[in-house]
């Protein structure tokens, strides 16, 4: 039977918790994700305006990767204060901090302004935007997953993932709105500020629904039995996060970051990489390549909680593998697709790509949630995610486009992604499942494996 602190919770509290993650999530998403787009179509020019198009689209892509190199940082950090202090109070933080780099970006001087300044302060905001999205996701998803009913854990905490798509969705609509409707001219002299400036209002929405929901029970429950043993003076003293998470669960913080390899590595060459592919090499015009994203997007984000309800029936692992193989599968029909130059065609290739991509992102949430227990959870879940995107999404696009720039073939891309695809497999196929696994029990599951599985496994429609 489920314990009390995983007992599903009121419906209507439960789809205000969701809401709120899924709403911040978003916002947060589309400011990350608005900033690839833009490295991708203008901040060649307005910040390396002396460069090679390539050249400068390279080192707009290296401004995109450093915000990855500061979301480890932001996992560290978060995740022991959110071990520590509870989820709800690092998520009202990390939106604050994301919301006002981007903020910050949209009135930011450029190089003609300012000269070698510019691209300086870029920099700099992005490693902000990047320390607070290294703090976002491992507490929203556990928000929802420490709330949520154990038997559909996976479909409620996939919720919070299509912050990803949903976020990639308003970025790219509103530059595919701006771009249509100005003159290229206007859209690099003033128009791209507009998104940005406009994740202000979106932070005052997200503050107002995120600071309605309350801490998670089971936060509550383990953090009312560490302060018990704290009391105990025979007690042993509670471990720090990142020390617990790397002496008790280390093996799941590297199945973690294999796990991400794929996922993360495919991602941002379908959505990041393609504005450069297909207008450079397939002659598509950024408005086609565009909306092309858009519709893609629209669809991933209808796949993702359908993804996670199979996870619940089926499992964590064989959602995520299907995905990793299908993903791997994909990449060589996918760029074939792309160099007809057909709208129709790219569509296909980059629906396709994401849904198979939604297979691993769907059950990640549940699946990593379920890895670690309650007083390590953020900091082993934000840990593995976060790492890996260091070595996976950080540099995706800025391979993808110096292989392009190298051998003028979209060949050695496709290697590249099927590469990440056996990864994922090797270290999925390592991975224990995880749907049955209490998350009240704060045993680290690595090493006490449940014995009520078969029951559980019956509860599940």
């Amino acid at each position: 039977m489920s314990s009390p602190a995983t007992a599903p919770p009121p419906p209507a509290s439960l789809k205000r918790i969701v809401t709120a993650s899924l709403i911040g999530t978003t916002i947060e998403w589309y400011d990350f994700f608005l900033y690839g787009s833009a490295a991708a179509l203008v901040f060649n020019k307005l910040f390396f305006p002396d460069s090679d198009p390539l050249v400068g689209t390279l080192l707009s892509f290296l401004t995109y990767a450093v915000g990855f190199a500061a979301r480890p940082l932001g996992a560290l950090v978060f995740g022991h204060y959110g071990d520590r202090l509870g989820r709800k109070k690092l998520l009202v933080l990390s939106l604050l901090l994301m919301g006002g780099a981007t903020f910050a970006i949209g009135l930011l001087p450029t190089h003609a302004t300012i000269g070698t300044a510019a691209p300086v302060l870029l920099t700099v905001l992005r490693l902000v935007q990047g320390f607070a999205l290294g703090g976002e996701w491992g507490g929203a998803v556990l928000l929802v997953s420490e709330h949520g009913d154990a038997r559909r854990r996976g479909f409620w905490a996939s919720w919070p993932q299509t912050g990803a798509p949903a976020g990639q969705l308003l970025a790219t609509g509103v530059l595919s709105l701006l771009t249509a409707v100005l003159s290229d001219a206007a859209f690099g002299s003033w128009g791209w500020r507009i998104p940005f400036l406009l994740s202000g209002v979106l932070v005052i929405v997200g503050l107002w629904i995120r600071l309605s929901v309350d801490e998670s029970p089971v936060f509550k429950q383990a953090l009312a039995q560490a302060e018990a043993r704290k009391a105990d003076r025979t007690a042993p003293a509670e471990k720090l996060p990142l020390v617990a998470v790397l002496r008790q669960h280390w093996r799941d913080v590297l199945i973690a970051m294999g796990a991400r390899m794929a996922e993360n590595i495919s991602y941002y060459v379908i959505t990041a990489f393609i504005l450069v592919y297909a207008t450079t090499s397939a002659g598509v015009s950024k408005q086609t390549a565009l909306n092309a994203v858009l519709i893609a997007s629209a669809v991933h984000f209808a796949a993702i909680p359908a993804w996670g309800a199979l996870s619940d029936r089926i499992g964590r692992r064989p959602v995520y593998l299907m995905g990793a193989v299908g993903v791997g599968l994909w990449m060589f029909p996918f760029f074939s697709l792309i160099d007809t130059g057909g709208f129709g065609n790219l569509i296909l290739a980059v629906t396709v790509g994401l849904v198979l991509h939604g297979a691993m992102y769907a059950p990640q949430a549940a699946f990593f949630s379920e890895m670690f227990a309650t007083r390590m959870r953020y900091s082993g879940a934000s840990i593995g995610a976060q790492f890996a995107s260091v070595a996976a999404g950080a540099p995706a696009p800025l391979i993808a486009t110096a292989l392009l720039s190298d051998y003028g073939s979209s060949t050695p891309i496709a290697l590249y992604v099927i590469g990440a695809a056996v990864l994922t497999v090797i270290a999925v196929a390592a991975a224990k499942e995880t749907r049955h696994r209490d998350l009240a029990d704060v045993t680290p599951p690595a090493d006490a494996d449940r014995t009520t599985a078969p029951a559980a496994d019956a509860r599940i429609p």
